[in-house]
């Protein structure tokens, strides 16, 4: 009977200790989550995607889908940048907003430079969605247009001047609001 007892507590023992470790567990989940999505939908993970407002672009050469080269002389106004990637849950989000904004962009497709970063079949979903409304540069990871405009995630998502300094950037479209007067 005794055996029976120390077994019993044992048991009820370690059942309490595998609770609290996984209470411990969710809670530093929880904590992660919060570091890593920054608001519900992970806008504020990486406030810096690229190059902050009042930043110059570097110099680059860059072919577009249709081989036109572009080099950051080939800005003028104020050109909408989109950088995207396949597979990237963010971008998805991001990439009918900012199509919507490239097709209501002065100047047209010229007004508008759009990126796609990753495996060319992967991407041809968004390169279709980006063509009718942007002059589309398709690279691989780090190449020389990502590393002009400072790419550290995607979606990257900016307005520059024709000098190419960036006049407002961010992970959303929204994030250019306060440039629209510019």
């Amino acid at each position: 009977m005794t055996v029976l007892t120390v077994a019993v507590v044992l048991v009820t023992g370690l059942c309490l200790l595998n609770l609290l470790l996984t209470v411990a567990v969710i809670r530093r989940l929880k904590e992660h989550t919060a570091l890593i999505g920054g608001g519900v939908d992970g806008s504020d993970a990486f406030p810096d995607s690229m190059l902050p407002g009042g930043a110059r672009i570097g110099t680059y050469s860059a072919e577009t889908l249709d081989g036109t080269v572009l080099t950051r002389d080939d800005l003028h106004g104020h050109t909408l940048i989109g950088v995207f990637s396949p597979g990237c849950s963010g971008c998805a989000q991001q990439l009918p907003h900012f199509v919507e904004l490239a097709g209501n962009t002065p100047g047209g497709r010229d007004g508008v430079l759009a990126l796609v970063v990753g495996g060319l079949e992967e991407a041809a979903g968004e390169i279709a969605q980006l063509a009718p409304v942007a002059r589309v540069v398709h690279e691989a990871d780090d190449g020389p247009l990502t590393r002009a405009l400072g790419v550290q995630a995607f979606p990257a998502i900016a307005r520059v001047d024709a000098d190419g300094r960036v006049l407002a950037s961010g992970v959303e479209v929204a994030d250019l609001e306060n440039a629209a007067d510019v």
